[in-house]
């Protein structure tokens, strides 16, 4: 009995396992960076969508009633409205996340545990 005591008194006390911050983070909040990424990826396929509009749309006028180039031209003009679509449907089902599981995805409040 008199050895459980001493071994107990011998053991060495837990060590400390804390992280601390680590130096450069400016992003502390996972919330923020997700909202960042969707906004600049909706940015993105926005500006992409106007682009090839217009480039479909220079190329129609440029075709100069050649069959093949205002075919090229429309199957343009049609693959940015569908990328329109896509993008808007991404959207849709974003909000319908956001609604149904009650997390705010674009207002950047979710917070994860730290790890410091």
């Amino acid at each position: 009995m008199s050895f459980l005591v001493k071994l107990a008194q011998a053991a060495p006390a837990a060590p400390d396992l804390s992280i601390s911050k680590p130096e450069g983070v400016a992003i502390t909040n996972i919330g923020t960076l997700i909202k960042g990424a969707v906004q600049g990826a909706l940015l993105v396929s926005a500006l992409m969508v106007f682009m090839f509009l217009i480039w479909g749309g220079i190329q129609w006028i440029s075709s100069g009633g050649d069959k093949g180039k205002t075919q090229e031209a429309r199957d343009r003009i049609t693959a940015a409205l569908v990328g329109l679509a896509v993008v808007a449907s991404a959207w849709a089902v974003m909000l319908i996340i956001q609604y149904f599981f009650g997390i705010d995805i674009l207002g950047g409040n979710i917070t994860p545990p730290k790890a410091y």
